[in-house]
């Protein structure tokens, strides 16, 4: 016994303190494994990201990919889009209006919510209904969220919204480096494939019209034949010509001729859907693409863009109106064609000739 009376402290035992580094070591292996893990899944993201050459692919990677790949319950996608690039972009990649509901494009991002106006950093934390509203689709079980700025030399160009219904998944104290370098690299990807988008455009736009031109009609014909009968889905061609053009030019000049063309491609246009192919497929003709678009349907569309064409004069920038009116030829895809890029072109212009030949200004179908 000690000169204190207390009982000596117990010497220390090995075998526990074994079992504490091993219990310590386990943890840190299983946090270095998880880790790695992590590390592993978002760079097989990084690299999904900079090998995706398409837009709607991208807009795809990013919002249903992601949601995929990290097991989120919502991730949504919004963008600056203020002088509606994007929102122009998509329609001639073939992804028309609505083929993105996680994805909004929007004039200003602060009028979505305010947060979004003053997002430099990534915000992680719990979902706070009213304070992130609008930032996740309605029917979304969101407990914590994780809202990642696009940044593009500085500026803030969107950000990418990620949430789970774990309300431990995304905490202010989870580091968010991967995070960043990730929506990093979205915002690069994205900023590159609209550029690129914009260069291939521009070589299949007609520039009087801004119009398709034949070469991207040419190039998508086939796609749509194959997707039409593929869904068991219609599909109509038109061509229109405008009646007497020449006499336009001679007697108005050439800068009046142009003038009648880009007047009747924004005409045409203002009768189609988001989803129909307008091109200007050479001189006065234009050729439109209709999906999912039976005869009957078509040749009452025909009807209509005819009306709008003859139903109020052209001003010829000379103070001086003319009165321009359209010849239109339909047809339809049938099981029946052996070679239907050739022969659906073939039936809508061969109904033009008869609309040509039968006194202008009207529409004929197929025989």
């Amino acid at each position: 016994m000690s000169r204190s009376g207390s009982t000596p402290p117990a010497p220390p035992d090995p075998q526990r303190e074994i079992r504490r580094l091993s219990a310590q070591i386990h943890t840190l292996t299983a946090e270095a494994q998880h880790n790695e893990a992590v590390l592993k899944h978002f760079h097989e993201r990084e690299f999904t990201l900079l090998g995706t050459e398409k837009l709607p692919r991208l807009l795809e990677e990013l919002t249903r990919g992601l949601r995929r790949s990290f097991a989120l319950e919502a991730v949504t996608l919004i963008l600056h889009d203020p002088d509606h690039e994007l929102r122009h972009l998509l329609p001639h990649t073939g992804s028309p209006p609505g083929a993105h509901p996680d994805i909004r494009l929007l004039d200003r991002l602060d009028t979505l919510n305010p947060i979004l106006g003053r997002l430099r950093r990534p915000l992680l934390g719990p979902y706070l209904g009213e304070d992130h509203a609008g930032l996740f689709n309605t029917g979304h079980e969101v407990r914590s969220i994780a809202l990642l700025p696009l940044l593009r030399h500085d500026l803030l160009v969107g950000s990418l919204n990620l949430g789970s219904r774990d309300p431990r998944r995304f905490t202010s104290r989870h580091a968010s480096d991967f995070l960043h370098h990730l929506a990093t690299i979205g915002a690069i990807c994205l900023e590159n494939i609209a550029n690129r988008e914009r260069l291939v455009l521009a070589g299949l736009t007609d520039p009087l019209t801004s119009l398709h031109n034949r070469a991207y009609l040419e190039s998508r014909l086939q796609e749509e034949i194959e997707a039409a009968r593929r869904y068991g889905h219609p599909l109509s061609c038109l061509f229109a010509d405008i009646d007497h053009f020449k006499r336009v030019n001679d007697q108005h000049g050439h800068d009046t001729g142009d003038q009648v063309l880009r007047e009747t491609a924004l005409r045409i246009k203002g009768c189609l859907r988001a989803s129909d192919i307008a091109t200007r497929y050479g001189g006065e003709e234009f050729a439109l693409l209709l999906p999912q678009t039976g005869p009957a349907e078509a040749l009452q569309l025909a009807r209509r863009i005819r009306h709008a064409i003859a139903a109020t004069p052209i001003p010829s920038g000379h103070g001086r109106q003319l009165d321009i009116t359209l010849s239109i030829g339909v047809g339809s895809l049938s099981e029946s064609m052996q070679t239907p890029q050739e022969q659906l072109l073939q039936q809508a212009d061969q109904a033009l000739y008869r609309a040509k030949r039968q006194g202008r200004n009207r529409v004929e179908g197929t025989t």
